[in-house]
């Protein structure tokens, strides 16, 4: 990298870090990554004949037991990543909940070529995504808790 393009990166730099370096910052990016399990674990707890409807819809049995287990799993991650405490075991719950929930009600595979497919393999990758934000707000978490002991 030339000199004149590292000090363009290195003034692009220290204009972005307080802002995007921010503590109020940091907790909308928290909030932005667990708004679906929020509205998720909400809807269910508001509609939790819903909820059951939908763990027997993916065969889960008993149903009222794993409705209970995700709405509070989906809640309570959540509140971890948002309170800051225990974050990185909130992180990893959400993470591990995802990839399962991703590959019980998103088999892309499974389905004949055309939208109905073509709509479940971009909800799969989103959900891939998600998974990788969790592992790095886990592992930034640990890094921060190492580097503060």
């Amino acid at each position: 990298m030339t000199k004149t393009c590292r000090a363009i990166e290195d003034r692009l730099a220290s204009t972005a870090r307080p802002i995007f370096g921010s503590r109020a910052l940091r907790w909308f990016a928290y909030l932005g990554l667990c708004a679906a399990y929020l509205q998720g674990g909400l809807v269910k707890l508001v509609d939790f004949q819903g909820a059951i409807g939908e763990m027997r819809h993916f065969g889960l049995s008993p149903a009222p037991v794993f409705a209970a287990l995700v709405i509070a799993l989906e809640l309570g991650a959540s509140a971890l990543i948002l309170t800051g405490r225990l974050r990185w075991l909130g992180a990893l719950a959400l993470a591990s909940f995802t990839v399962l929930a991703t590959f019980l009600a998103l088999r892309f595979w499974e389905l004949p070529a055309g939208q109905e497919r073509f709509m479940a393999a971009n909800s799969f990758f989103e959900h891939l995504g998600l998974v990788g934000g969790f592992l790095l707000v886990a592992w930034l978490d640990l890094q921060q808790n190492r580097a503060a002991n």
